[in-house]
């Protein structure tokens, strides 16, 4: 099983990027996936999560402003990031909880992560 992040880059204050991932292999259920994120020297936090049934969970410091969503059709997760602001600047890092067939343990896994930066 791997996800694959794609959807970071540079952007102005107050602009929007959509950050996708996907997961690919084998996949007999996808649980719970998030985004989190990374700034260098501390800790990865979670961004948002949205469950199987898809109720979302919002950080504090991006509610109102990103929102997470899922296409379990395509086993990918989506985050809409609007107004954005300097603070946002990090490594942004999608999870899964992924069971890869009817008999295996759920595991998670992490995206490899993608840049985005927030700068005039």
């Amino acid at each position: 099983v791997q996800l694959q992040a794609f959807g970071g880059g540079l952007v102005q204050p107050g602009g929007s990027l959509r950050l996708s991932c996907a997961a690919s292999g084998s996949i007999f259920s996808l649980n719970t996936m998030a985004w989190y994120r990374q700034v260098p020297g501390k800790q990865r936090d979670a961004v948002a999560i949205v469950l199987s049934g898809g109720s979302t969970n919002y950080a504090d410091s991006v509610k109102g402003r990103f929102t997470i969503s899922r296409d379990n059709a395509k086993n990918t997760v989506y985050l809409q990031m609007n107004s954005l602001k300097p603070e946002d600047t990090a490594v942004y890092y999608c999870y899964a909880v992924i069971q890869s067939t009817g008999r295996a343990p759920s595991n998670a896994y992490w995206g490899q992560g993608t840049q985005v930066t927030v700068s005039s």
